[in-house]
């Protein structure tokens, strides 16, 4: 089940962030650290309503963000769609114990049903240049890669900026 976080779910979605940190870092990839994202940033999303997170019999499987705002760094980007009816995606992660499982089709099929339902001309997000898999990952669902931004107190390297037009 998909359903909007909580405050209550605060600190579980925390340690998961935690958890999807380490992991990805034991594989090379540091695209999450201990300033991203930060529990401050977590309590927003879900204060704003735009975090939604996948759960079966009460386990946290993965989390999601949704929000309408582009951040600064995107407005350089030479984006497929006019900018003002944008749904971006944001910190998606799943429990590193199920990955491969398919927790996280399962939640960017959710995004782009929701974004087909809130009549959104398009979902943006942006991946870590470092994360290949990620990459693929949004390869293969037909998102197309446009540009670079730069996160300093994330990585030096950059992110890739990634568009799926929806019909």
């Amino acid at each position: 089940m998909i359903r909007k976080a909580e405050l209550k779910d605060l600190a579980s979605i925390k340690s998961l962030t935690e958890a999807c940190a380490v992991k990805m870092q034991e594989k090379g990839i540091f695209q999450w650290n201990e300033h991203y994202p930060s529990m401050e940033k977590l309590q927003q999303d879900i204060n704003k309503q735009e975090l939604f997170l996948l759960e079966e019999r009460e386990q946290l499987l993965g989390i999601i963000v949704l929000t309408p705002q582009m951040d600064e760094e995107y407005i350089p980007i030479d984006w497929l769609t006019e900018s003002g009816n944008n749904l971006y995606v944001h910190r998606l992660a799943t429990e590193p114990s199920t990955w491969g499982s398919g927790n996280g089709q399962r939640l960017m099929d959710f995004a782009e049903d929701y974004a087909r339902e809130q009549n959104y001309d398009s979902l943006r997000l942006d991946t870590f240049s470092q994360n290949k898999r990620n990459q693929q990952f949004y390869a293969r669902r037909d998102y197309q890669r446009l540009g670079n931004v730069y996160f300093p107190k994330q990585s030096r390297h950059p992110f890739y900026c990634y568009e799926l037009v929806l019909e």
